[in-house]
């Protein structure tokens, strides 16, 4: 078990790297410059602030000490459009909010998928099953983008017309009280709940018709004993697969969830960078959530060595 996890860790730091210079690359071949304007500065402010930002130096140079700075000190350097504020300072401000949020919302997905549909497998052909379904396919067809909108309308706009105020706030995140994380966590859950509860729902029924389920039941074991000891553990290995890429999904939020509520994550930063071609925030947003994504593919990866022996060796 040592060794595989070795072996995956040998595999992850250069898959960093390479996004890292990947990163760079693609960024600064993109046409426009940060400092760009309708009103262009004249020469000798542009090579002043060009200095600045360490930009004078020749490309190789400024993707050495880049790369370098990532890789040994997680430093992403100064941001272009942020006045007297680092990339680091940046996303120190949005990804704690985030990661508030999409930890509650990967919690919610997970949970609410896994039971329905274990509940849904269970209970085939049956009203439960039906009802599972039906929840999920709901909950798919109504993505972030069209959910957010439709909690502030039902949740704050519509109460405050007939009901005398609002139950819950439209936006805002005040410093991360219960009432302005409820229709974030809604939001950004409800769409990788279903399709957990659907990937959950067909690996179950697969595994309970296996020959060894069925052994188990011949020998008298109980239900429940059938499915938490003998079931679950090769059921959840699809169910793995896809929780790890969306929890990543998840904890580093949504920039229409961030929008909408302007709950002030690191998704709005990211728009704004775009919007103003901060390169040095938007780079940093995209390492930081790549590394989030090597990450869990390696919390992936162990926990799949976990429940099946067959990939140790």
């Amino acid at each position: 078990m040592f060794a595989y996890i070795v072996r995956r860790l040998a595999i992850a730091v250069p898959t960093l790297l390479i996004l890292v210079v990947f990163s760079f690359v693609l960024m600064f071949a993109a046409p426009g410059g940060p400092f760009d304007s309708e009103r262009p500065l004249p020469p000798e402010v542009m090579a002043n602030v060009l200095e600045r930002y360490g930009l004078d130096q020749p490309y190789w140079k400024q993707m050495f000490d880049y790369v370098k700075n990532v890789v040994l000190y997680f430093d992403f350097g100064p941001s272009f459009q942020y006045r007297d504020r680092t990339v680091n300072d940046v996303i120190a401000q949005g990804f704690p909010v985030t990661l508030t949020y999409g930890a509650w919302s990967a919690l919610v997905a997970v949970v609410v998928g896994v039971s329905l549909g274990v509940a849904a497998a269970l209970r085939q052909n049956t009203w439960l099953d039906y009802l599972a379904v039906g929840i999920t396919i709901g909950a798919q067809a109504l993505p972030n983008f069209v959910m957010a909108p439709l909690l502030v309308l039902f949740f704050t706009l519509m109460p405050a017309l007939y009901f005398g105020g609002p139950w819950l706030p439209g936006g805002g995140w005040n410093g991360g009280q219960w009432d302005h994380v409820i229709m974030p966590v809604i939001a950004l859950s409800t769409s990788y709940m279903a399709s957990i509860a659907r990937i959950t729902r067909s690996s179950m029924l697969e595994t309970l018709n296996s020959n060894f389920i069925r052994t188990a039941r011949a020998k008298g074991l109980p239900m429940r004993r059938v499915v938490w000891r003998h079931a679950m553990k090769p059921a959840m290995l699809p169910v793995i697969s896809y929780v790890g890429v969306a929890v990543v999904g998840m904890i580093t939020g949504s920039v229409v969830v961030d929008v909408a509520f302007s709950t002030g994550g690191i998704g709005q930063f990211f728009v704004n960078s775009a919007f103003n071609r901060d390169y040095a925030v938007i780079m940093g947003i995209t390492v930081l959530v790549g590394a989030l994504t090597i990450l869990f593919n390696l919390v992936v990866d162990i926990l799949y060595a976990w429940l099946d022996p067959k990939i140790r060796y």
